[in-house]
């Protein structure tokens, strides 16, 4: 059993000029119709990584507000065809996301991942799945063809430099984001009632 292992957050953007070319609908469809079953398990249905997790196209590349929506509501439909491997929450003293890394039997995995917080807003967990085109440049020009990325808006009361990621049993990455201590998680939901 390989147990759990710590992964280092960088707080530093290291490639400024990354995803600069944005993956269309059009584009994803086309390559993942040609995929093989490595492309169908790092962007497929229920993958964090996947463009349509949200129930339409959204660019992996593009920031999303994850923990400002319910993942209940969001991911009701994966979850009841049994395709979900993502989850994110919150509880009165941190945020957390776990998901299933596309590396397990993918060609990817826990030591292609790399987690990143850019300037205290984003969020950003990217990693490469292809074995043989290591390129050091890869995530400026068609980054779907070698890697993969999730960018996620970190929330307001957050205390992004006390993230701390891990991956369990070389499958699961669990991401955990601490609340500022004077602060209390809101919803939108609880201020209406």
């Amino acid at each position: 059993m390989a147990g759990s292992r710590r992964i280092e957050v960088l707080l530093e953007d290291q490639t400024p000029h990354k995803w600069i070319v944005p993956l269309t609908e059009d584009n994803f469809q086309a390559f993942f119709s040609k995929g093989n079953q490595t492309v169908r398990k790092v962007f497929g249905e229920g993958s964090l990584f996947s463009p349509m997790l949200f129930g339409k196209f959204f660019d992996p590349s593009d920031a999303f507000p994850l923990w400002e929506f319910e993942a209940d509501v969001l991911l009701s439909v994966l979850r009841a065809s049994g395709c979900c491997q993502v989850d994110w929450g919150m509880n009165d003293k941190e945020y957390v996301l776990k998901a299933e890394l596309p590396g397990a039997g993918a060609g990817a995995g826990e030591d292609c991942v790399q987690v990143c917080v850019e300037k205290g807003k984003i969020l950003e967990i990217n990693g490469q799945w292809t074995d043989h085109h290591k390129a050091r440049d890869w995530k400026s020009g068609h980054w779907w063809e070698h890697g993969f990325v999730r960018r996620i808006e970190v929330p307001e009361n957050a205390d992004w430099k006390k993230t701390e990621v891990t991956v369990k049993n070389d499958i699961i990455i669990e991401i955990k984001i601490p609340m500022k201590s004077s602060a209390s998680p809101t919803r939108k939901s609880d201020d209406s009632e």
